[in-house]
């Protein structure tokens, strides 16, 4: 009987531990659930911002404008126009507007205005039809300002201005349709349906196919390539829309999925120059291209985990976070000639050092273990930029590039469900067309030349890049011999 007491109390104790312990893999288990959720709902709450927030405001902004004083700079107005359209004489009045007295003539000074026009030009082509006196062949002659053959019940047409203007308001600017039929009455006086403007932008697109395949081929030949994508809807399903930034153009692509196949129609599966990208898995399928991992990405995401985790776990995100920022300052300095080609290789061994050391740790926090197995898997491409100078950081061009793109979603939803057999059929879309025809030209100081690809026949635009300076060569020779 003496015996059993203590028996007891042990199996109390037993007992009681277990539950302890279960209790807790409970609690740690929701609290890495809810951790978890925290962390997707900062994401989210960052992907659902306004376009262009830069956080909250500050307490005490600067004024606006430019500061007076000796920093100011030279006062600027608008230049005199080259040319006088219109030319009105303004007579003085007839008495003095104060005390009613005589008015004595002085000088005549000049006053200019810049206006526009609100006025739609009409244009009557008569076309002369005829036939092959050989063959009986039906022909008819074409005006180079006539955007189709079509007589009989499509005999009125949308001129190649009126056209280039809606595209440019719809596909750049974002405008929805029945926006930019708005702009065009109130401007213009042209009155036009949203179907008619949809219908012309379709022709429009099969016009400027050759340019489109022009725009393709120069981004994989290009040297360095920024690359992302971004959800996109084609008739209410969900597409990806693909984006490559060179310093030669800017190219855009509606794709169904959002893997390596589907990059490699991009950009070519035998792609051998440079891409910078966020991580995404599919891209490192270019075996033969060189890669560079988005520091801004890494950086953000370290930043958000300071966020939530615990001063304990929180130490391995900051010292990976002041990593790249050392790295980031290293690669301005050496711009700014202040440090040697030597000096940089030899700190960013430092720093690949360092690194190797934080990784080869084990950590118990699973968001830091996902952390470190990502940085694992991104380590050969994340200083890059720094064994090979001139080259990007990060892939804030892409991002920029689909910026306007995610305005035009929130705007108009996207495409119309009309383009989903094209798309699946390996057609390119109206907009990953006319968004790829826009950039380069806006970014070139050549906003209205896709106008050629609508007022010409089929056939003539073919050689529109080469033609133009959009073609590159060369391969990543240069950046390959810089690297120790």
């Amino acid at each position: 009987m003496k015996g059993s007491e203590p028996d007891r109390r042990l199996e109390e104790l037993e007992r009681e531990n277990r539950r302890l312990r279960e209790e807790l893999a409970q609690a740690r288990e929701e609290i890495e659930r809810l951790r978890r959720l925290l962390e997707e709902a900062l994401r989210a709450s960052k992907r659902q911002a306004a376009p262009h927030s830069r956080g909250k405001p500050k307490a005490k902004p600067k004024r606006p404008g430019r500061k007076p004083g000796k920093n100011y700079g030279e006062h600027r107005r608008r230049a005199i126009p080259g040319r006088v359209d219109e030319r009105i004489a303004v007579a003085l009045p007839a008495r003095c507007q104060h005390c009613q007295g005589e008015v004595e003539f002085l000088r005549t000074l000049s006053q200019y205005q810049e206006d526009i026009v609100r006025r739609t030009v009409v244009r009557q082509f008569d076309v002369a039809v005829g036939r092959c006196c050989d063959c009986g062949y039906r022909l008819q002659g074409r005006h180079p300002l006539q955007i189709s053959d079509a007589l009989g019940a499509a005999q009125v047409q949308v001129g190649p201005e009126a056209l280039a203007l809606a595209a440019q308001l719809n596909k750049q600017m974002g405008l929805s349709l029945g926006h930019t039929v708005d702009v065009l009455k109130l401007g213009f006086g042209l009155e036009l349906s949203r179907a008619c403007i949809s219908r012309a932008l379709a022709r429009l697109a099969d016009k400027a196919e050759p340019t489109y395949e022009g725009l393709i081929e120069t981004a994989r030949q290009s040297l360095v390539n920024r690359v992302d994508e971004t959800g996109w809807r084609v008739g209410g399903r969900l597409q990806w829309m693909w984006t490559a930034v060179s310093d030669q153009v800017t190219l855009y692509m509606i794709q169904p999925g959002r893997g390596f196949a589907e990059a490699a129609r991009l950009l070519g599966d035998d792609y051998s120059g440079w891409l910078v990208h966020d991580g995404l898995r599919c891209y490192y399928g270019f075996e033969q291209a060189f890669h560079q991992s988005c520091v801004a990405h890494l950086v953000r995401r370290c930043r958000e985990l300071n966020e939530v985790l615990s001063p304990g776990a929180a130490r391995f995100p900051l010292r990976v976070k002041g990593l790249f920022e050392q790295g980031l300052a290293l690669r301005d300095r050496y711009a700014q000639d202040k440090i040697s080609l030597h000096g940089l290789w030899t700190a960013t061994g430092r720093l690949e050092a360092q690194l190797d050391r934080l990784l080869a740790k084990t950590y118990r926090c699973e968001s830091n273990r996902r952390l470190a197995a990502h940085l694992r898997h991104e380590q050969p491409h994340l200083f890059t930029f720094l064994r090979c100078p001139g080259l990007d950081a990060t892939n804030n061009a892409a991002e920029r590039a689909l910026r306007g793109v995610v305005i035009a979603r929130k705007v108009w939803a996207a495409s119309a469900a009309g383009w989903q057999p094209q798309l699946e059929g390996g057609a390119h879309p109206t907009d990953s067309d006319q968004c790829s025809a826009h950039l380069p030209a806006a970014r070139q100081g050549r906003v209205w030349e896709h106008r050629v690809a609508a007022a010409l026949p089929d056939g003539a635009d073919a050689g529109y890049c080469a033609e133009r300076g959009l073609a590159v060569g060369g391969g990543p020779a240069r950046f390959r011999n810089e690297s120790p």
